[in-house]
């Protein structure tokens, strides 16, 4: 049960009457017989919450940042006319607003009441539940309660990088021969023949062609399609460092997206693996146009964990989940001691069978530290900046004699970067 503040006034002047008309005992009795009257009929005559219907979706999706409106249908299924407050509880972390709304339903009729959310970070989050404040016809007095109705709103990553998807799908359109020319090389789908050209890599003379025609042809190749990618996503807790306005793993992330879009385009079959000490979240044969919906659905909660990433099982699961040739695309930090210690013992065995690419965001404020001279302090600060840039680039020179691409960038070009380098592996026939 319930007192509105109309009941306090209420009993503020009948307190004023028995000190100034009748105070005693008597006055005192009599005023609070009336008030316990009064709030008695009130809260007998309240509609119940039972009469009132609540309905929404379940599920609303939007994207990190962005805002989106919660619809809470409410239906009065009784006689009477019902008036009261609704809570509409949300965590903290969708910065709710409009949460609580006034109730004046008459019978038989719906209401719908909006709550604008906006996530501040990715994943799901749960809504508590539904708290009605219903008042009786006087305004006294009423019972509130709690009504479970099951709801939570996913909040997809921001995907930054989505402006760029769009060049470098016509990039890519240009590069398998759509717009313009094929390209050469091994590895790659036969197209056509032409003439021998001073130049040319005398491997791909076609002697058969050759004996049949009066010149000397080659062979003209094309990007395949149809390829397999594994992106790993290293969750472990260099992923939680801060980078920038997020994380490591946010940067990684947003990079995937990039990439999944353009090898949707490009029609490979992508797979999709985080994990730290077991997998937390896995995509397996996507393609097509599903493919960065599925991505951006699977990623949504995936959060670093505070603990060293096991390669070595890593390694192993990588292995279980591809057979065939594929490019693994492995988001994890280049820092010496951890590449050293943990990453390059376990490279040979995915080398030998797939071409690997290392993927990194590096701290531009570290870039920053090693150019700034302006105090002494700063000298100091630019002499370990520049260490750990001198570290980092002996890391990624070791990385690429193993046979290893590296790809490491700033977050707000790393999406970009690692698009590019895609793009090149198609080119050269790499894939």
């Amino acid at each position: 049960m319930v007192v509105t503040g109309r009941f306090v006034l209420l009993a503020t002047v009948a307190a004023g009457v028995v000190m100034l008309v009748v105070p005693s005992w008597v006055g005192v009795l009599a005023a609070c017989a009336v008030l316990a009257a009064v709030l008695l009929v009130d809260v007998a005559r309240t509609p119940r919450a039972e009469t009132l219907a609540l309905n929404r979706d379940p599920l609303t999706v939007v994207r990190s940042g962005r805002s989106a409106e919660v619809e809470l249908a409410v239906t009065n299924t009784g006689p009477g006319t019902v008036r009261g407050l609704l809570w509409d509880s949300w965590p903290d972390s969708v910065r709710a607003e409009h949460r609580a709304q006034p109730l004046d339903l008459a019978p038989r009729t719906r209401m719908r009441l909006r709550t604008n959310l906006t996530p501040s970070y990715r994943g799901d989050r749960v809504a508590g539940p539904v708290t009605l404040r219903l008042f009786g016809p006087l305004g006294m007095a009423g019972r509130q309660t709690r009504v479970d109705v099951p709801a939570r709103v996913r909040a997809l990553p921001a995907f930054r990088s989505e402006r760029l998807l769009r060049s470098k799908v016509r990039r890519l359109h240009h590069l398998e021969g759509r717009n313009v020319a094929d390209t050469r090389g091994q590895g790659t789908e036969f197209d056509s023949f032409r003439e021998y050209v001073a130049g040319d890599d005398v491997r791909s003379i076609d002697w058969r062609a050759t004996a049949r025609a009066t010149d000397v042809l080659v062979r003209t190749w094309r990007p395949e399609r149809n390829r397999h990618m594994l992106m790993v996503l290293d969750t472990g807790r260099t992923a939680a460092g801060r980078v920038g306005d997020g994380t490591r793993l946010d940067s990684a992330i947003d990079a995937a997206l990039l990439l999944g879009g353009l090898a949707s385009a490009a029609g490979d079959t992508v797979d999709l693996l985080a994990y730290d000490r077991t997998v937390r979240a896995e995509v397996n044969g996507a393609a097509g146009r599903e493919l960065p919906t599925k991505l951006m659905h699977t990623l949504a909660g995936v959060t670093p964990r505070l603990v060293d990433t096991d390669t070595t099982g890593l390694v192993r699961t990588v292995l279980s989940r591809v057979r065939r040739r594929a490019l693994i695309v492995w988001f994890t930090g280049l820092d010496g001691p951890t590449v050293t210690e943990h990453l390059l013992p376990v490279l040979p065995t995915l080398t030998r069978r797939h071409r690997v690419l290392i993927v990194s965001v590096t701290d531009p404020e570290i870039a920053a530290a090693a150019r700034d001279r302006s105090s002494t302090d700063a000298v100091y600060t630019a002499a370990a900046a520049e260490t750990v840039l001198a570290e980092r680039a002996l890391v990624r020179e070791s990385l690429r004699r193993r046979g290893v691409s590296v790809v490491a960038a700033a977050p707000d070009r790393l999406a970009e970067a690692l698009a590019d380098e895609y793009l090149e592996l198609k080119q050269s026939g790499s894939l």
